[in-house]
């Protein structure tokens, strides 16, 4: 086997083949752009490689300074990781020609995978079975519109090189077509080059089941499957393993399909075979449908590693050194469920908008396996995708791990930056998802229930209330009192829109009374912590004039400046602001142009993500503040409108 590997990544997955590569006694080389020259990944890694500038574009899609890094450095072989240039066959030809080991397929099995409509081909040819639709090479707008009225609505328009759901678009009825086929057109042009789509009957209780395959070269078993239909606009949020409702038929039936399409490819390493699955009338083996197949090591693969005790990256690093599988399909077993949830960085009731920000906190539960890139103190970039974890719980059935990922969740402490913390736990708690109901529309049918939060309770602002005026931690009684006055005073804070007041009297170090609106809350230490109306505490954590409260997700409040309420109490409502730093991709709006509330006047890019800015009232534009192209930061003006007319 080689002896030193290099990391062609970052982030979580980064560190989650450091720490295999360093267990199997391998020296490790990670490679970084200049903002992350203090990463996790690299403080981990035994040396590292700056590849270039903070965009990936300069840095962790050089191809060509990552092979430069591998030489430089000895290593012998190159883990991609998932994202980047894992699936970039030109990538294994370079690193092919340069004499150095790719751990994963080879550049014909991933270019025979790459393009949804030769995939699907190629896979009806192997036997597998495919979703009814057109796959061809033809792209005039009548000619596809025909071929969607022969499917039958509701029809999927899907780009061929897509991923991530861009250039993705369901259509219900003809009268839509011509839009959403331009709309997927236009976004799959910008996000892969290449703006040819294929089009797909839409399965109406779709389940997004995928089937974990390992090949050597000539032969493939699969690890199970994993049910990954909790999505979000196509993206996962919460997988398992192994996917609720299943059947041995099923599993059997699925199985053989995903092993046919690996060995169709004479596929090498770690890939997943994803497949639609109508849900409508149970799990049946004649209700499969090859999606796609991602030949690199998945977002989710942990749940698989679970069930199975199987290390997947240590499977891939002997399979590249030359080693033939390291089993046989009759010896792979499931024992127990596993669940995987995504904890990211973004603002949900904003509409999952991504985030940045320094994590002040970060801790996790002694009994969950959190795989993460990031460390307190760590920045999240608006270069890169906004994950902050992984945290992953197994149990000996679906309850008892569903019960161990919601434990879990509400043990994690995060604070510095908004997060889905709350929403994924909204999730490990539905009624629904707990009788394993799940289909890939759960999330946006009961979107409301589950992004709503829970009713702000007055021991929660008391809490808050004691730790903006020093006294959580011990300070002293007086702090913040006036002189020859009752110990009593008012508090102002902030959680989201709302303004929040408290009067705190105080008897002494161990025994405080607040007052928010009528409700006195009485809260007294003891040698165990503080409790609130007899009720142990949450923790929390103070960082400069932010508090955040770690029950339900993270409770943040601020601390308020009243001179700086009084000063902001004024400021215009006029301006469109970025809600994010990112680039400007769009602007659909002119100086003069009439404008009515809802109307888009801009698509800001960040994250990785499209978001459309719309003008928030009728109006007329007064200035534009920003052109295409251009990198703005979090608040910066974009558009302004005109003063509106005063009520007569």
């Amino acid at each position: 086997m080689f002896n030193t590997l290099l990391i062609a990544n970052r982030g979580e997955i980064a560190c989650r083949v450091i720490e295999t590569a360093r267990a199997m006694g391998l020296r490790c080389v990670a490679v970084h752009s200049d903002v992350d020259a203090g990463a996790k990944h690299v403080a981990m890694a035994d040396m590292s490689v700056c590849i270039g500038g903070a965009s990936p574009a300069e840095s962790y899609l050089r191809g060509d300074a990552i092979i430069a890094a591998a030489l430089a450095t000895g290593a012998q072989a190159i883990h991609p990781g998932y994202g980047f240039l894992s699936e970039n066959p030109e990538f294994v030809d370079a690193v092919d020609a340069a004499g150095l080991v790719f751990v994963g397929p080879g550049a014909a099995a991933i270019r025979a995978m790459g393009l949804k409509d030769a995939a699907k081909r190629l896979m009806a040819e192997a036997g597998v079975p495919v979703v009814p639709g057109y796959h061809g090479t033809e792209q005039d707008a009548g000619f596809l519109a025909e071929q969607a009225e022969g499917i039958g609505y509701p029809v999927l328009i899907k780009a061929v090189a897509g991923g991530g759901g861009k250039g993705m678009r369901l259509v219900e009825r003809a009268a839509d077509f011509a839009q959403g086929l331009a709309s997927a057109q236009a976004e799959a042009r910008g996000a892969f080059g290449n703006p040819a789509v294929l089009i797909e009957k839409f399965v109406t209780a779709p389940r997004h089941i995928e089937v974990q395959v390992f090949g050597d070269g000539t032969r493939a078993v699969h690890l199970f499957e994993r049910d990954c239909s909790l999505q979000r606009r196509h993206q996962k949020v919460i997988e398992e393993a192994p996917a609720p409702g299943m059947t041995a038929p099923m599993r059997a039936a699925m199985g053989a399909a995903a092993v046919r399409a690996a060995e169709a490819i004479g596929y090498k390493g770690a890939g997943t075979v994803e497949f639609i699955v109508d849900g409508s009338e149970g799990l049946r083996p004649d209700g499969f449908w090859f999606m796609e197949m991602n030949t690199r090591l998945q977002v989710e693969h942990p749940v698989t590693e679970a069930i199975t005790g199987v290390d997947l990256v240590e499977w891939q690093l002997r399979v590249a050194s030359g080693e033939p599988l390291p089993c046989a399909q009759d010896d792979l077993t499931i024992t127990g469920h596993a669940f995987e949830a995504r904890l990211y960085a973004e603002d949900v009731p904003a509409g999952f908008l991504p985030a940045t920000g320094r994590l002040s906190e970060l801790a996790f539960p002694g009994d969950v396996r959190a795989d993460s890139g990031v460390r307190a103190g760590d920045v999240i970039s608006p270069h890169y995708d906004p994950m902050i974890a992984k945290l992953i719980v197994h149990g000996p059935t679906r309850d008892i791990a569903l019960r161990k990922l919601a434990r879990g969740l509400a043990g994690t402490r995060v604070a510095g930056t908004v997060t889905n913390l709350a929403f994924l736990g909204a999730l490990a708690r539905h009624g629904g998802f707990a009788r394993g109901e799940v289909d890939t529309g759960l999330i946006g049918r009961d979107l409301d229930q589950l992004v709503g939060g829970a009713e702000l309770p007055a021991r929660r602002v008391a809490q808050a209330a004691i730790a903006a005026a020093g006294l959580w931690d011990g300070g002293p009684v007086q702090a913040g009192f006036t002189l020859w006055a009752p110990l009593q005073r008012t508090v102002l804070l902030e959680r989201g829109d709302d303004a929040l007041s408290a009067v705190i009297q105080a008897h002494g170090p161990g025994c405080i009374d607040v007052t928010v609106d009528d409700t006195r809350i009485r809260a007294q230490r003891d040698g165990t912590g503080w409790r609130i109306d007899g009720q142990p505490a949450p923790g929390l954590f103070v960082d400069g004039a932010q508090i955040t409260i770690f029950e339900d997700g993270g409770q943040v409040f601020r601390i308020v400046d009243p001179l700086a309420r009084a000063a902001a109490a004024g400021a215009s409502g006029n301006l469109i602001e970025a809600p994010m730093p990112g680039r400007v991709v769009s602007v659909f709006a002119a100086a003069g142009q009439a404008v009515r509330a809802g109307d888009r006047l801009a698509v800001l890019e960040a994250m990785k993500m499209e978001h459309t800015l719309t003008a928030a009232r009728d109006g007329v534009v007064a200035e534009l503040l920003v052109t295409e192209g251009a990198q703005v930061e979090a608040g910066a003006a974009l558009i302004r409108l005109e003063e509106e007319d005063p009520a007569p």
